[in-house]
């Protein structure tokens, strides 16, 4: 372990590498009942989503661990997982067997990326105000998803909105369970989202809000799950929105990663591992489409295990093997009501609003294609295509303020791609 991980070189011992890896997997490990939740709302059954996430998660932590040997957790991302959900499936049509096949060809695209001189090319490319508003709009996507489950916000077709029954029982606790959610953050109470989680469940069994499914410590049945291992679809191939659909997603799994990767590097003050890094997660997104689950990203908590004192990759393998090791706690994770896991996507949610401040407002120019991606990205429920706009936008007010040359011809293309992707869809 010494030798593999170069312990004392990087000033750490395993006794440190064990304890930040607990302490992360404590902060990470409400990822569980989250993405499975929002899984199944596109048609993975619940247990088969939460033995996906589990095993792609441990598979991620170990890539990152042997291959970047960085303190970084690769979990299903926060956003990702809305839009394989609510962009790729309920709104594009597209099943959810053919939406996982789209994850695979993301991770492949990504792969490419991180393993050749094109990673550099396409990120600098985009200009940091479309990047920054991605995350914005992403952010507001979750807060109306999380309301919306809850009922505090219903709405028709995910278009029309209006103000629900705020004296129900799941309304109530979601917003009991909020308020509780926020305190624990800022206090910054060691695991918050997990106490959340299960504080807002025992809530809903005093309120009677509860559904009681029956409990038992028998290991799961994994019959369930090889409906879901493995099951990626290529039927809609030959269909040029499914490619250009998947390109989307690539951008929006590329850009998260590069930004995240980079500023856990630098916390680390190992930029050196970046493209390592990079890399592992670039082939963890295209494990995630054959596990069954949506695409991982570098997790914003990988943070806490870094605070901690994780210097290397062994602080990442023991999260993956305790998240491995969570199977035998299925029963019980299956019992988390919805309004448990609603106030951890609403405060999810108002931490991405927080980017908006890296855009220039000021500038009308850069900020105009920015506000829209913002904007639209909840309005269509559609991730993509509030991204299609800014990326149309922007370099076309470039070129009509005379100031085309500013524009490098990789973005030039991805307008012309999410051009294509609106005539098809639109005008055919």
């Amino acid at each position: 372990m010494e030798k593999f991980f170069q312990l004392s070189a990087h000033n750490t011992t395993i006794g440190k590498e064990m304890s930040a890896g607990l302490i992360s997997y404590i902060t990470v490990v409400y990822i569980i009942i989250v993405n499975a939740t929002i899984l199944s709302a596109a048609g993975i059954p619940l247990e088969a989503g939460i033995i996906a996430t589990i095993l792609t998660v441990f598979a991620g932590c170990f890539l990152m661990g042997f291959w970047g040997n960085t303190p970084i957790l690769v979990i299903p991302g926060m956003g990702l997982n809305a839009m394989f959900t609510y962009t790729i499936v309920q709104s594009g049509g597209f099943a959810w067997q053919e939406a996982l096949a789209m994850v695979f060809v993301s991770g492949i695209l990504f792969m490419i990326l991180a393993f050749t001189p094109l990673a550099k090319a396409i990120i600098e490319s985009i200009p940091d105000s479309l990047k920054e508003a991605i995350t914005v709009g992403i952010g507001i996507l979750l807060i109306l998803i999380g309301f919306d489950n809850s009922g505090i916000i219903t709405s028709s077709d995910h278009t029309l909105l209006a103000i629900g029954d705020l004296s129900t029982s799941t309304a109530l606790i979601t917003l009991i369970g909020l308020i509780v959610t926020v305190v624990l953050f800022i206090r910054n109470v060691p695991g918050n989202l997990l106490l959340s989680i299960v504080f807002t469940s025992v809530l809903s069994i005093v309120f009677g809000d509860f559904e009681s499914k029956g409990m038992t410590w028998s290991m799961p049945s994994f019959t369930e799950y090889t409906s879901v291992f493995g099951q990626l679809s290529f039927a809609q191939a030959g269909n040029f929105v499914f490619w250009l659909t998947a390109f989307s997603l690539a951008m929006v799994v590329i850009f998260e990663n590069i930004g995240l990767i980079h500023g856990h590097t630098k916390m680390l003050n190992q930029p050196e591992k970046y493209k390592k890094s990079l890399q592992a997660n670039a082939i963890s997104v295209a494990t995630a489409g054959i596990f069954g689950t949506s695409p991982t990203v570098a997790s914003v908590e990988s943070a806490a295990g870094i605070a901690a004192g994780g210097r290397t990759g062994l602080t990442s393998i023991v999260t993956g093997s305790l998240f491995l090791a969570s199977i035998v706690l299925i029963p019980v994770i299956k019992l988390v009501p919805e309004s448990a896991v609603s106030p951890v996507l609403i405060l999810i949610g108002v931490l991405m609003l927080q980017n908006i401040t890296h855009i220039k407002l000021d500038d009308l120019l850069e900020s105009f294609p920015a506000l829209l991606i913002i904007v639209l990205i909840p309005l269509t429920y559609s991730i993509a295509d509030g991204m299609a706009i800014g990326f149309i936008l922007y370099p076309l007010m470039k070129l009509l303020m005379g100031k085309g040359r500013e524009i490098q011809p990789a973005l030039y293309m991805i307008a012309l791609l999410f051009l294509g992707n609106f005539i098809l869809q639109y005008a055919l």
